[in-house]
């Protein structure tokens, strides 16, 4: 799993929060970083936070749904934005800004749920990266 926030505070927070539940998670502060690691890693999913520095989650979010390797990655969309100009179908799920550690666990377990790239793959295998 690939947690990005630029907010140190709260990217050690998702990471410990997953990690705890037994989440293998890479954590990076921005989109640029995001890219970078997909590149030349996979992942079964997401977190992104859309506000960074450098290169936007939107943008991320954008460049992988325009690629057939990364196009289908669910991404759990975390923001403390109106989402309302967002389509269903273009996120896996959207969290809300203040985020707890239970709804962050839930919504990453019920967007592998709803992902075929979620079956099997690094899901809950408790080692760390």
């Amino acid at each position: 799993m690939l947690v990005v926030e630029d907010d140190a505070p709260l990217r050690e927070f998702y990471r410990t929060t997953l990690r705890n539940a037994d989440y293998r998670v890479v954590a990076v502060e921005d989109g640029l970083d995001a890219l970078t690691w997909i590149d030349q890693h996979t992942s079964d999913i997401i977190v992104l936070d859309l506000s960074l520095l450098r290169v936007s989650g939107s943008d991320v979010q954008r460049e992988l749904r325009a690629h057939s390797e990364t196009r289908d990655i669910p991404i759990v969309v975390v923001t403390g934005n109106d989402t309302s100009d967002l389509h269903e179908r273009e996120l896996a799920c959207v969290l809300h800004k203040p985020v707890t550690g239970e709804a962050l666990v839930d919504v990453v377990d019920r967007c592998l749920k709803r992902s075929l790239l979620g079956i099997g793959a690094l899901s809950r295998r408790g080692a760390e990266l």
